[in-house]
Formats: C-alpha cells, structure tokens, sequence
C-alpha cells in the first residue's frame, strides 16, 4: 500500500520547514554581525564560520524537506524569511516596523498559506508524498 500523504504528515513536515526556515534566517544575523568586525580579526573569522554553518545545516535540510514536499510548495513557503528578518532586525538590531513592514508581512502570510491550501486541495487520498514517486514518460517510448 502505498504511503498516504495524511495531514498529520504533511503538518509535521511543514512545521518542520518552518524551523528550517527559522535556522535559515539566522545566517542573516550573522553576516550583518561580521560585517561589522574588521576583516579576519577573530571574530569575523568566528561570525562567519558561524553564518557557513548555518548555511550547511540549511543545505541539509531543504534536502530533506525536499524529498517530502514539491518544490514549488517547498520554495513558496521560503517567502516567510522575509518576516523572519523583520522580527530579528526588531529585537536583534533596534530596527524599526513600519505599518508598510507589516501590511507586506501579512501578505507574504497570506499568500504562502494560501498557496499551500491551494497544493494540499490538489491532492487525492492514496497519493504518495510529494517526492516519493517519481515518474518518467516519453523516455523510451516507440523505440
């Protein structure tokens, strides 16, 4: 029987690429962090060591994420790093949020679960998980 895409699933792996994504946004902090630092003093070196890091462990996982979800779905949700930023550029930098910061923020919302209804409406029960089966036609066909 072939592996039903239940909610549950599909919930968990979303949730999961959201903290993904959270991970993702934290290079950012890092990289603005080692462009204040001379270059290759210590903590430049160790800034951007940890933005790499970052970056590696997101390289990773956006694999792994891909392997449960389409990539369409997948990279529309990568929108939510924008307000990922807003928030760390906030609490983090003492940058200000404007009402336009916010409007676009709610947008990006809207649009990526918007987008992600529309995929999982899409889907038939007994469907396999996007990326689980893979199929290829015309190769081969009338030789």
């Amino acid at each position: 029987m072939a592996a039903a895409k239940t909610p549950n699933k599909r919930a968990v792996t979303l949730i999961a690429l959201h903290l993904l994504l959270l991970v993702y946004s934290l290079s950012g902090i890092f990289s603005k962090n080692a462009a204040h630092e001379p270059f290759m003093s210590p903590m430049f070196i160790a800034l951007y060591g940890g933005m790499l890091l970052i970056l590696f462990i997101y390289a990773i996982g956006w694999q792994q994420i891909l392997k449960r979800l389409s990539l369409s779905l997948a990279f529309a949700n990568k929108a939510v790093t924008v307000v990922w930023g807003m928030v760390w550029g906030f609490f983090i930098f003492g940058e200000p949020i404007s009402a336009l910061n916010l409007i676009g923020a709610a947008l990006v919302i809207a649009g990526v679960v918007l987008y992600a209804r529309a995929d999982a409406e899409d889907e038939r029960p007994g469907d396999s998980i996007d990326g689980d089966e893979w199929t290829v036609t015309g190769i081969g066909e009338g030789r």
